[in-house]
């Protein structure tokens, strides 16, 4: 018998691929590995207490990719705080640096198979 949701959600992971992502280039300072990978750009809010009382709202950008194709050094691989995203756009690099969001880890899977993650990061240099 068919799997009918995960044929659903292997559908629309080949529609976001297809249509809504950009090339960026995920780069692992420790090793110097880097691979290119189709990503959609997202944002997440937030908030955060500064320790005396004073709740602030951030945003971080997200790049949602799919697994199998975070291979660094032939060694299929998930994110790990430190690692960097280099964005090309309007003629200049962005690079944003892999980071926890608040008290939530630097990545989660965006569907029950794990096929594709949500990774959180920071801009820290143009």
């Amino acid at each position: 018998m068919t799997d009918l949701l995960q044929e659903g959600l292997d559908w629309l992971e080949e529609q976001r691929k297809a249509h809504l992502t950009r090339p960026v280039t995920y780069h692992r300072p420790a090793t110097a590995g880097s691979v290119e990978v189709a990503a959609t750009v997202g944002a997440t809010r937030f908030e955060v207490d500064d320790g005396y009382g004073v709740i602030g709202e951030q945003e971080r950008r997200d790049y949602i990719v799919a697994a199998d194709e975070l291979v660094l050094d032939g060694q299929r691989t998930l994110p790990e705080l430190g690692d960097r995203i280099h964005e090309e756009r309007e003629d200049a690099t962005y690079v944003y640096e892999v980071m926890d969001l608040g008290a939530e880890r630097h990545y989660r899977t965006c569907d029950p198979a794990g096929k594709t993650l949500r990774i959180h990061t920071k801009h820290v240099d143009t």
